[in-house]
């Protein structure tokens, strides 16, 4: 980074910094966003709520693809930052090539072993009697497109960390245009039902792997050759650990869903709802959620380098500065979403689809319950970044993990068996509350560091002109 770039990010107004870089990452992450829902309203509208039903079943497969390329993708794009800052060109071109290769790769043996174990997993995944056909209509289909996502994910990262960040989103927006485009001419006019609404997803995740390659050959920092793409252990040994953070959060997601959903499909057949509506309701209220976290985390990611680079310079006043505001901006984004939750419940369920009286009552049940606490959660994953941002990866990620796992697996297990099928929507707001707790505590702890730290400072620049006192007394 050039003085100028360093003069800009120390000097510029917060609020202008925040907006320039936290805007573009809204949007990259809305868009990817849109890939999970834009399926769900189509099927809900032109096949019915179980098809939606059986969306939410087969959508682990690709958080699993997903978990890979970030594992691979973010993995090579932080290796290759450090390659790059140590002018290391040769390992540079390789460590993206070797990406390429292993990402192919991946895609292709996941896509085999997802073929191979399609009965046993739908069954892991929560499918039921009533939408397993939905279930694996759409498995068959949507399986074909795992090698494009896999990579097309993958090769973001690397994008971005080649200083493309903006090409990175255009491809993304490339291919969920075509996803939106083709969803209503497969179901609706070719009457192509599940497998319409699948080609549809896998023809935008070949657009936008088309788009990678394509930026592969026209990168700005390196240059691919042959030999970049001969494997080689030790750079996997090099970049898969950077990568593992990234992983392991999307491990945790699969988890809890296939717990969340083995869960509702259980307790709620022995409810008044049955097991298709919860398991249905729910999954559509958690891809609804993550519409909001986009928000989030494109707010905290935004602010990262800022938080970042004026950390390092010892600016721990407007370090502070940016925190405050860019919580403030946190609080904002989850109160609006609570409103609209606790108080809009069937206007937002109803873009899926109308459904019947029991459908609709666990709809607006499962928002003002399942999404209670928003604002808190909204402030504890903003607050794990602000961590990351600080270079405190390891705390960071304990944060994240103690609620997307050590707490809602529990709860979603321990909960239903109280309460029935409702208390799998008490998981969620539980967990929230309690690592909001332990944000707060985190975020107490690195404060006082700081002030440590910002102390020390303004000793050694007292320290400093009394030195070249003395310096110059004795010389005198």
């Amino acid at each position: 980074m050039n003085q100028n770039a360093n003069d800009y990010l120390a000097r510029e107004p917060v609020g202008r910094l925040m907006l320039k870089f936290s805007v573009p990452c809204i949007l990259s992450l809305l868009v990817s966003a849109l890939y999970n829902i834009v399926d769900q309203i189509f099927i809900g509208r032109g096949v019915g709520y179980l098809g939606n039903g059986a969306t939410n079943v087969v959508f682990p497969i690709t958080v699993i693809a997903l978990a890979l390329a970030l594992l691979i993708g973010d993995g090579c794009a932080a290796y290759l930052s450090i390659c790059q800052g140590m002018k290391n060109e040769e390992r540079a071109h390789k460590c993206v090539g070797n990406a390429v290769v292993m990402s192919t790769a991946a895609g292709l043996l996941l896509t085999a072993a997802f073929l191979f174990l399609k009965e046993p997993m739908l069954a892991w995944f929560g499918a039921t009697e009533n939408n397993i056909a939905y279930a694996k209509e759409y498995f068959e289909s949507l399986v074909i497109g795992i090698p494009f996502f896999l990579f097309a994910n993958a090769m973001n990262s690397i994008i971005r960390a080649d200083g493309s960040p903006q090409f990175a989103m255009l491809s993304t927006l490339a291919g969920c245009i075509i996803n939106v485009v083709l969803d209503p001419i497969a179901i609706f006019v070719l009457h192509w039902g599940m497998m319409g609404a699948a080609v549809a997803t896998v023809a935008g995740q070949a657009v936008s792997a088309l788009l990678a390659v394509c930026y592969l050959l026209h990168t700005k920092s390196f240059r691919l050759r042959k030999s970049s793409f001969r494997p080689r252990a030790g750079l996997f040994r090099h970049m898969l650990p950077l990568g593992v953070s990234s992983f392991l959060t999307q491990v945790s997601i699969v988890v809890i869903m296939i717990v969340m959903n083995n869960v509702l499909v259980t307790y709620g057949a022995r409810s008044k709802y049955g097991a298709d509506i919860p398991l249905t309701v729910v999954g559509i209220v958690m891809k609804v959620f993550q519409i909001v976290i986009s928000v989030v985390v494109g707010i905290a990611a935004g602010a990262q380098p800022i938080v970042g680079y004026n950390y390092g310079a010892g600016q721990y006043g407007r370090v502070k500065e940016i925190f405050k505001k860019m919580m403030l901006a946190e609080f904002v984004t989850g109160l609006v979403s609570c409103i609209g939750f606790e108080f809009f419940p069937l206007k937002i369920i109803g873009i899926f689809g109308s459904e019947n009286g029991l459908y609709n009552e666990f709809a607006v049940l499962s928002f003002r319950v399942f999404l209670g606490m928003i604002v808190l959660c909204c402030l504890q994953k903003a607050a794990s970044i602000f961590l990351q941002s600080l270079g405190k990866p390891l705390l960071s990620m304990s944060l994240s993990l103690l609620r997307e796992f050590v707490l809602s697996v529990p709860l979603a297990l321990i909960l239903p068996g109280l309460f029935g099928v409702t208390g799998a929507l008490y998981s969620a707001p539980a967990a929230d509350i309690v690592s909001f707790a332990a944000a707060v505590l985190c975020i107490a702890h690195v404060f006082r560091e700081m002030k440590t730290e910002e102390k020390k400072l303004e000793e050694k620049k007292l320290e400093e002109p009394l030195k070249t006192s003395v310096c110059l007394s004795i010389l005198e």
